[in-house]
């Protein structure tokens, strides 16, 4: 049962392969501590160990990867929600 036009399901149906893809290769990036997104954590620097706050940029990274991934399972679910409504519009109009 369609509840969505076969636009609507083709438009999110693409946005949701995108998300997919930026979200995983982001995920990855910071994941393996790509220093580019360094200033995006939101670190504060109040350690005086040095490897404190190495730990604390690593749980940082990690965090920030993890939150990137649940992401895309998310757009992944919304992708299998929009393909059913498009195989559903398309099996309505059809008929």
């Amino acid at each position: 049962m369609p509840c969505c036009g076969p636009r609507s399901s083709l438009c999110c149906l693409i946005i949701s392969v995108w998300g997919i893809i930026m979200l995983s290769i982001l995920g990855g990036l910071l994941y393996i501590d790509s220093i580019a997104f360094i200033e995006d954590l939101g670190i504060e620097d109040t350690e005086t160990n040095p490897n404190a706050t190495y730990e604390n940029i690593k749980d940082h990274f990690e965090y920030a990867a993890y939150n990137c991934w649940i992401a895309c399972g998310l757009y992944l679910v919304t992708f299998f929600i929009s393909l059913q409504q498009f195989y559903s519009n398309k099996r309505a109009i059809s008929s």
